[in-house]
């Protein structure tokens, strides 16, 4: 099965996290944290940095790996870096997702639908704090 290597950030502001909704393919209308694939000459940080440019037009620092998550779904395997990050600039514009919002991730938020590998990620997050 094919493997998919990505990366993507928690980006922290306050107490609170940035999440956002997906605005094509498979998952569409559902909640994930923004990243995307790492390009072969790419390092993690480097690929987290620019897909989050690409996508939201902001800048980031990249804090520290939080967490590795392996999801397989039916057609390929998701290995996901998860890192803390926060904006340099309080400025985010959504050029690929649907909505995107600040949450607290310790509360219930049963309103949010989650990409499914990114609920191990919340949960990670309740169980460990960031």
């Amino acid at each position: 099965m094919k493997s998919i290597n990505v990366v993507a950030a928690i980006i922290k502001k306050d107490n609170k996290i940035f999440i956002a909704e997906r605005g094509y393919g498979e998952f569409k209308g559902m909640y994930e944290f923004p990243g995307g694939k790492v390009e072969k000459y790419e390092n993690p940080s480097d690929a987290l940095k620019r897909e989050i440019w690409e996508e939201m037009q902001a800048k980031i620092e990249v804090d520290a790996l939080f967490y590795h998550v392996h999801h397989e779904y039916s057609d390929f395997i998701l290995e996901m870096d998860c890192f803390t990050c926060h904006l340099l600039e309080d400025h985010l514009v959504l050029l690929e997702h649907l909505d995107g919002k600040w949450v607290d991730p310790y509360a219930e938020n049963n309103d949010i639908v989650w990409v499914p590998a990114d609920i191990k990620v919340i949960n990670e997050i309740k169980k460990r704090g960031i």
